[in-house]
């Protein structure tokens, strides 16, 4: 099984796709990590990469998809989720045009809905406990909200990240993010059309639900 899976920054898109991971025993790629060990491992796509990046340039298409096929191919054998790639919709126009030069089926595309301004709130909500950060807080979120300024779950210490409070940087996150012409919502959008001519299948989650709502909707219909 083979998955695309798209949500903004305060989507609990990680959470889903680790879920997704263990239920169907496939390769959880993020794209960071893919730029990450072709650079550390000295691949010749991982150095040519890295002079772009060295230069403060953004690394070129022609070298990007080919780094993600060649992690897809040797990591995603029993499967693969891919997370966090395409970001705008040139780049998932040619990686579908890859995927299929190279066999490769893509089996579902997932979305995960969520209003901006929520986005937002659960990224700059999000609070750490000093006892274990796996510790669900978050004031936004009545689920998990800590109890004052107190893990919810041990009583410990809450902290808070510098740049979940970066409201500048969360914004450009977004602003790429949320772009439906050219940006990572247009990509997003690219596939539910290629999933009306029937060549993948597309799923809508409602991000705005709880983490077990949401996962029992999603392996549900993973599993049709």
């Amino acid at each position: 099984m083979n998955i695309l899976i798209f949500g903004p920054n305060g989507s609990g898109k990680g959470t889903q796709g680790s879920l997704v991971k263990k239920k169907f025993d496939v390769a959880h790629i993020e794209s960071g990590a893919i730029f990450r060990e072709h650079i550390s491992g000295g691949t010749d796509l991982g150095k040519q990469a890295k002079a772009y990046i060295d230069r403060g340039d953004l690394v070129p298409d022609e070298i990007t998809i080919p780094m993600v096929l060649e992690t897809l191919e040797n990591k995603g054998q029993n499967g693969w989720l891919l997370d966090g790639f395409p970001r705008n919709i040139e780049q998932a126009k040619k990686l579908w045009e890859a995927l299929q030069a190279k066999g490769m089926d893509l089996d579902y595309v997932i979305e995960i809905l969520l209003p901006r301004q929520v986005a937002k709130n659960r990224i700059m909500g999000r609070r750490l406990c000093v006892n274990d950060n796996n510790h669900p807080n978050n004031v936004y979120i009545d689920a998990i909200k800590p109890d004052g300024d107190k893990c919810r779950v041990c009583g410990g210490e809450l902290k808070s990240r510098a740049d979940d409070q970066d409201e500048a940087a969360i914004d450009k996150r977004h602003d790429i993010y949320y772009d439906d012409q050219t940006g990572t919502l247009a990509a997003a959008y690219y596939f539910k059309d290629l999933a009306n001519q029937g060549k993948t299948k597309y799923i809508e989650l409602d991000g705005e639900g709880d983490i077990d709502s949401i996962k029992e909707t999603l392996l549900a219909q993973l599993s049709e």
